[in-house]
């Protein structure tokens, strides 16, 4: 599994929860897309061992832009843990007065995953994650 495919398949999650008004599987989300920033224990990589072939997309990084490196911590692992803060931000804690913001980053995270750029990875390489 790429990352495109997996953030196509959290926001298409993300949308269903909120259009459905399943506030379970928002927070089914939440709490694997929160072990998985802290732990490292990630879903697309653990099914691409299970696969024969390893190979990596390398179109998915920063379309091959070089960045400079400043922290030892990976940009994915902090993409996740900023998604799951701000969507226990958004959804569980301020989900009354800013409700449309869940909305915009299910659209966001859905649109990256088909798009294949996903601003917020690229801010963050950017700012020096690995």
């Amino acid at each position: 599994m790429s990352k495109r495919l997996y953030r196509l398949i959290v926001g298409l999650i993300l949308l269903t929860g909120l259009y459905l008004d399943l506030p379970e599987l928002i927070y089914a989300l939440i709490t694997v897309v929160m072990l998985e920033g802290i732990t490292n224990f990630r879903i697309p990589i653990m099914l691409s061992k299970v696969r024969v072939d390893n190979s990596r997309d390398m179109s998915e990084d920063a379309f091959g832009l070089a960045f400079k490196q400043r922290f030892n911590f990976e940009a994915e692992r902090a993409w996740r843990l900023l998604l799951g803060t701000m969507l226990i931000l958004v959804y569980v804690i301020f989900f009354d007065q800013v409700w449309y913001l869940a909305w915009f980053m299910g659209f966001a995270i859905f649109g990256a995953g088909l798009s294949g750029v996903c601003p917020m990875y690229i801010s963050l390489k950017w700012l020096g994650f690995r």
